[in-house]
């Protein structure tokens, strides 16, 4: 963690810790005047989070900062599930949901509640049925031919064939890349040749909401696409287009959904054509039928790789991020225990999707790790209902709940009652973006009901874990600060210099020293790992992120430096304008990009996205250019454009597209590809309605 500071954190640890409650301090957050709110928060420190004493905890902040080596070296200890072979390279690691030894009768409790697309599609899962399947489909993927360091492609949607197969994969030593299920054949394609994969796993089709897609003819069109590579493709069959249900998924169906399910079935069997290739496509059922459940794992080097995620690149490109076992399983487990409070006893609940990094380190690996139980989810937050989140929080007790901001803000437009029982909920976490003021005060307000800690994470896929985070019942929170470094992480900010900056600063996101969970390469590309991360800031890793340090030392995602905004030499952050704009009680969401203007250079365009019942007009249009900017920025901020957004251009993971808002506020019609939106007809209405003056 950062020495300029550390003694004033471990006094606020020391605190927070030795008191009944944590306090969450306000008063230096830039947007709430001082004394202006108080926020009273009932959540007792935990016996578990401090598994002895506060000295002890104390103890572990400060060797993870002045002995970081030793550190690292101490805290498998911290875990019964990792187990090293001492005095040599290699790791002999195995998840508790792959060993078949559990302690504690822990084999026997779920894994998971699978939950569906649909409210009456659950299934739940124990530790050991997930043990028995992943075995089943390493030994049906050694049947292919699947060997230590080969590369298998995964194109699956949220159901358990997902999870079985990269366990599946790391259980043999194959490294396993996953592609989400939303990109398109060509995404699909370019991912599958750059790994050189030696198979693919798909299934024939999913519905997203009541959208159904058809990823065997995706996946189909992308095999067409690399057919210089012989690639089979293992096709899982999906649940909810099973005629016959099997036996250990119960689906229930009340009178009311009763006629709506049978027309589902229908409508599946007339629309959704499987096309097949009997030279490389084999049935997941017909593969699986009568594989042994029995499958020792792989030896594994501590730096053999475990899994290839793609990640967006600057160049269009995407860049293979390439993590290895040791360090990565031992973060995602250590980051998970602390950083949620993880008790035996918890329900988790990850709403991110497992094609994404967050569900490969917060869904998969970190909770299975600790024995967690989770849920998996496949559906959308708005779907059959707006309640959806709320419901399965009730139905299932979660007690940890850990979304993103633009589901938060997607749910605000709804009201501040979700109605339903959220009473079992301790721990919220947010993820993926910063979390502007409103929501921050919604999250904490109306879902945690003023008692639970909303934990705001800051990391990266090439982080692997998390890098800036509170802690609950630990860390005084700011709403919209990352706060402070996870232990063993060291941060600095810089000048464009690179300079160091101390104290009070904004500049430049980097790290001093690597950690475990850092990514090690770029797959296929060291050079381009050099140049991306190294070679701008020599010595320091360069999180392409901007961030500014307060008086406490708390750190503030302010954007990426590449979208920030130069208006006449100043240079702004779009995170920081956006707060501004959704301060007004009429804005439910706001994005911020620039366009040219002949006298400051570049000027600001921004695009609001109203609340329900809320009126886009002059007048609200004045207001948030005069207190949503000049009065919480200053006049440099004042925005030239505001147009009505009804909705915002974002990838299926939630991320807004701000290259076609670019384009949109300069009326350039090329977009490129739009393959990964969410809706593409976004993009359309808002060329529509774009602002006249702006032509």
């Amino acid at each position: 963690m950062d020495n300029t500071y550390p003694q004033t954190y471990s006094q606020n640890m020391m605190q927070c810790a030795t008191s009944e409650v944590s306090v969450y301090s306000l008063r230096c957050h830039p947007f709430i005047p001082k004394g202006s709110l108080c926020l009273k928060t009932v959540h007792p420190v935990s016996t578990f989070f401090f598994p002895h004493s506060v000295s002890d905890f104390l103890e572990i902040i400060a060797k993870s900062s002045e002995t970081q080596i030793q550190f690292w070296i101490y805290v498998p200890n911290v875990f019964s599930s990792l187990k090293y072979v001492q005095e040599a390279s290699t790791l002999y690691c195995i998840m508790k949901a792959m060993n078949p030894l559990f302690p504690n009768g822990l084999i026997l409790i779920n894994v998971s509640f699978r939950e569906g697309n649909s409210p009456d599609h659950h299934q739940n899962i124990t530790y050991n049925q997930l043990l028995r399947n992943v075995c089943r489909c390493a030994n049906a993927l050694k049947l292919l031919g699947v060997k230590k360091g080969d590369r298998v492609a995964i194109y699956l949607p949220m159901i358990p064939e997902l999870v079985y197969t990269m366990l599946a994969c790391a259980r043999i030593g194959a490294v396993h890349s996953i592609v989400f299920a939303g990109f398109s054949s060509e995404s699909l394609c370019e991912r599958i040749v750059d790994a050189q994969c030696n198979i693919l796993v798909t299934a024939d089709g999913v519905y997203r909401g009541d959208k159904l897609i058809n990823l065997k003819k995706i996946a189909s069109e992308a095999l067409e696409r690399c057919k210089e590579r012989y690639v089979p493709c293992v096709v899982v069959k999906h649940h909810a287009f099973r005629t016959n249900t099997d036996s250990k998924c119960k689906i229930l169906l009340n009178p009311a959904l009763k006629l709506m399910t049978i027309l589902l079935f229908l409508l599946c069997v007339c629309v959704l054509q499987t096309p097949w290739d009997e030279s490389c496509d084999i049935w997941w059922d017909d593969l699986m039928d009568g594989v042994s459940d029995e499958c020792e794992p792989e030896w594994m080097d501590s730096e053999d790789p475990l899994f290839i995620l793609y990640t967006s690149g600057s160049t269009g490109k995407p860049k293979g991020v390439l993590h290895t076992v040791t360090g990565y399983m031992l973060y995602t487990s250590l980051t998970f225990k602390y950083v949620f409070d993880y008790h035996h006893d918890d329900v988790y609940w990850c709403t991110a999707d497992i094609g994404w990094i967050t569900g490969h380190s917060y869904i998969t690996y970190g909770p299975l790790a600790n024995g967690a139980t989770s849920v998996l989810f496949e559906g959308v937050p708005v779907y059959p209902h707006v309640g959806r989140l709320w419901e399965i929080i009730e139905k299932y007790r979660v007690s940890k709940f850990y979304t993103a901001p633009t589901a938060i803000r997607l749910l605000m437009k709804y009201g501040r009652e979700p109605l339903y029982d959220l009473s079992s909920l301790r721990v919220l976490g947010t993820v993926g973006e910063p979390i502007n003021l409103e929501a921050w005060l919604w999250y904490y307000d109306v879902v945690g009901q003023q008692r639970c800690p909303v934990i705001d994470t800051f990391w990266q896929t090439e982080t692997g874990g998390h890098v800036l985070t509170p802690l609950p019942a630990a860390t005084p929170l700011k709403p919209g600060s990352a706060t402070c470094p996870f232990f063993g992480v060291q941060p600095a900010i810089l000048n464009e210099h690179g300079e160091e900056l101390e104290g009070e600063a904004e500049g430049y996101l980097v790290f001093r020293k690597p950690w475990p969970g850092i990514m090690r390469g770029v797959y296929g590309n060291q050079e381009r790992f050099e140049s991306t991360y190294f070679r701008k800031f020599p010595g320091f890793y360069v999180t392409g992120d901007g961030c500014r340090r307060d008086q406490d030392g708390y750190y503030w995602i302010t954007g990426r430096i590449d979208d920030m905004l130069n208006v006449s030499g100043h240079l702004l952050s779009t995170a920081e304008v956006e707060a501004a704009l959704t301060e007004h009680p009429s804005v439910a969401e706001a994005a911020v990009v620039s366009r040219p203007h002949a006298v400051k250079g570049e000027c600001l365009y921004c695009f609001v996205t109203l609340k329900d019942h809320k009126e886009f007009n002059r007048t609200l249009m004045e207001e948030l250019k005069r207190k949503g900017q000049r009065e919480k920025i200053g006049p440099i901020a004042t925005p030239d454009f505001i147009q009505n957004a009804p909705g915002l251009p974002k990838t299926r993971s939630g991320k807004i597209m701000r290259r076609v808002l670019r384009q949109i506020a300069r009326n350039e019609k090329d977009l490129g590809d739009l393959s990964t939106l969410a809706d593409p007809k976004v993009v359309e209405v808002l060329f529509s309605q774009r602002c006249e003056a702006a032509a």
